[in-house]
């Protein structure tokens, strides 16, 4: 079997699995904000991903009026079923078995963290393809020379660059798969024995490459510039392949540009509002957030390793168990697959010294790497009775930022499963004993399925139900204040993508911080939440704008109730929201609501999300109030009933 073929039953075999278990509207989190985004070719949050937008805009066109929801999850599918087929086949042809090559692309492709981001509107799953394209291209470079064909291996190298600039307008994420790529283009060790051939220009010119991409990716404008300019000194001094590198890394960072161009024609989504040079800067450097340094650590150095080990727990068997704390049955499993992929890169090493070190790169940067370089704060589910009660968490789980060392686990592992089973097999038993390591290789698509299944409920319908229940439950023409991610993109995607209550104009409270924000809500509605100041200050200049111009104010139920209270306004329920006035709402709001709940019940394998965002409801249920604690109640955090 061809390699090509490989990677074509990976791929089909792959996209039938995430069609299969596709999110069948929008989710929580980020997807309803690119989903808006695509359809208005708008500009989400920082750093604006322009090119993952412009992608998504293309498709949702050609897609002649599919579900922009729909289409925007397919995107993802695509991607990273193409990007773990691209994976089998690296294996084959680096050495290993067709089969093997087969276990390795479904084992990276059933990895939580990989299938989650195939399954719904997520820019790491284009940014996966990404990667996965790289390390495509080092092995096409690393060929070229073996065989002699320095032209080639040059023009290939030059593809390389562009690759790594393309993460500029996408996400830098990508960028975590340049060193190994960077190893494999000019690493052309080969099990035949031959001597190392490191070629020490070509990967200077290729390193300082990925260097300036990476600064211009996150910001870092002067140490692009200086990249720049030693890309320019290496080709003075005749160093191959420098221009050829300056030229693509420029035509790779233009898509940035479109930020710049969108922003003036003020669409639906316009986070930053990048029409300038400098407020393009902003975005691209990400100016509106906090960004961490290296040090000092937010959080102790073992406790960031344990996340990450937490998290790789939770890769092949997150079916038996999905609590996050630790489960005997599932870390059994988990070790069986790290026994899989320790087998799996011995393998690969006998096979091919050069195609393994490079996966062993990869590994480490997209682990070890990201842990140091990212610095995060303890996540949602760990260091609770260990950590001082006031320690910083992270929002949500971010196991995502590690989805490339999951996925080079997945393709040893899947191969692994396959050589061991083959290894002793006898000639005539080998196609058995194939069968046999696949079906080893596949076993997390069992494992996984009942967490990873988006089309079951209340997690598939739950979306985009709280977004139509929160604008149906607003007064016509009112002004709806929502908390944060999970109460605003949803809502932007009902009205940019659905069309649903347009009248409604939605304030997201915490990015009243940011001054284009507060001039968007001027320029475009009319609302005047004054300068810089203490939230909850300017959170009454909203209502009171709004008001003033004659326009009725609701607040959603996931606001915290101490906060509505303290501002003294809105003080009747009316479905999703509260409001001043009863004469403004129906009984078919509150009736709307209930209906919600009963029809949703949560159960074992419901997203802790769409718990905690069904919870905030029942947290305005009068009935649910008298069960709960007032602090609880008083939580959206805590969804009323959990830390």
């Amino acid at each position: 079997m061809t390699a090509a073929r490989t990677g074509w039953i990976v791929f089909a075999a792959l996209l039938a699995l995430y069609c299969a278990s596709l999110a069948p509207a929008v989710t929580f989190w980020d997807a309803g904000e690119f989903i808006a985004a695509f359809r208005g070719w708008g500009i989400p949050h920082p750093p604006g991903t322009p090119l993952y937008v412009t992608l998504g805009r293309a498709v949702d066109i050609l897609a002649l009026g599919m579900p922009a929801a729909v289409v925007a999850n397919l995107l993802s599918a695509l991607c990273t079923a193409a990007a773990c087929a691209l994976g089998g086949v690296l294996l084959v042809r680096r050495g290993m078995s067709s089969a093997a090559g087969i276990g390795g692309g479904l084992c990276a492709g059933c990895m939580t963290s990989v299938w989650l981001s195939a399954t719904e509107a997520e820019v790491y799953a284009v940014s996966l393809l990404l990667s996965a394209l790289m390390l495509t291209v080092a092995h096409r470079a690393s060929g070229a020379e073996v065989r002699g064909d320095s032209r080639a291996a040059a023009r290939t190298r030059g593809l390389l660059v562009y690759l790594f600039a393309l993460a500029a307008p996408l996400h830098a994420s990508a960028l975590v798969a340049g060193p190994a790529a960077i190893w494999l283009a000019t690493d052309t060790v080969r099990s035949t024995g031959d001597q190392p051939a490191a070629r020490w220009r070509d990967a200077l010119v290729l390193a300082v490459a990925m260097v300036a991409a990476g600064a211009l990716a996150t910001g870092r404008f002067a140490l692009a510039a200086l990249g720049g300019a030693a890309l320019i000194a290496l080709a003075l001094g005749r160093v191959r392949g420098s221009w050829r590198a300056v030229l693509a890394l420029a035509l790779g960072a233009t898509p940035l540009l479109i930020m710049l161009l969108r922003a003036r024609h003020e669409p639906g989504v316009n986070q930053g509002d990048p029409a300038t040079w400098q407020g393009l800067g902003d975005v691209i450097a990400r100016r509106q957030y906090e960004l961490a340094a290296l040090f000092p650590r937010q959080a102790p150095p073992w406790i960031q390793l344990a996340n990450f080990l937490q998290y790789a727990d939770w890769q092949v068997a997150l079916g038996l168990a999905p609590d996050p704390p630790a489960s005997a049955l599932r870390l059994t499993v988990s070790l069986l697959f790290v026994a899989l992929g320790v087998a799996g890169a011995r393998a690969a090493r006998r096979l091919d010294r050069a195609g393994s070190r490079a996966l062993l790169v990869l590994l480490g940067s997209a682990s070890l790497g990201v842990i140091v370089y990212l610095n995060l704060k303890a996540g949602p589910s760990i260091g609770w009775g260990i950590l001082p009660n006031a320690a910083p968490h992270e929002a949500r789980e971010r196991d995502y930022f590690f989805t490339l060392a999951f996925w080079v686990w997945g393709l040893w592992a899947g191969s692994g499963a396959v050589i061991l089973a083959t290894g002793r097999a006898a000639v005539s038993r080998v196609r058995l004993a194939s069968t046999a390591g696949l079906l080893v290789a596949a076993a997390p698509v069992v494992l996984n399925w009942p967490v990873m299944n988006r089309r079951r409920e209340p997690d598939a319908s739950a979306p985009a139900m709280v977004a139509s229940e929160l604008l149906l439950s607003t007064p016509p023409n009112g002004v709806l204040l929502v908390w944060g991610d999970n109460d605003s993109y949803p809502l932007w995607e009902a009205q940019q993508a659905r069309r649903l209550r347009r009248d409604v104009t939605v304030v997201t409270s915490p990015l009243l911080g940011a001054s284009w924000y507060r001039d968007e809500l001027r320029r475009r509605w009319g609302i005047d939440a004054g300068p810089l100041a203490p939230e909850r200050a300017m959170i009454g200049r909203t209502i009171a704008s709004a008001r003033a111009r004659g326009r009725p104010v609701a607040i959603a139920v996931t606001v915290p109730a101490a906060l509505r209270k303290a501002l003294g306004v809105a003080s009747v329920r009316c479905g999703t929201v509260w409001i001043d006035n009863a004469t403004r709402c129906s009984d078919a709001g509150n009736a709307r609501m209930d209906r919600l709940l009963r029809e949703h019940p949560v159960g074992r394998f419901t997203d802790i999300t769409t718990r905690t965002m069904l919870d905030a409801l029942r947290c305005a249920d009068p009935a649910s109030l008298r069960a709960a604690n007032s602090a609880a109640a008083d939580s959206l955090a805590g969804g009323c009933n959990t830390r």
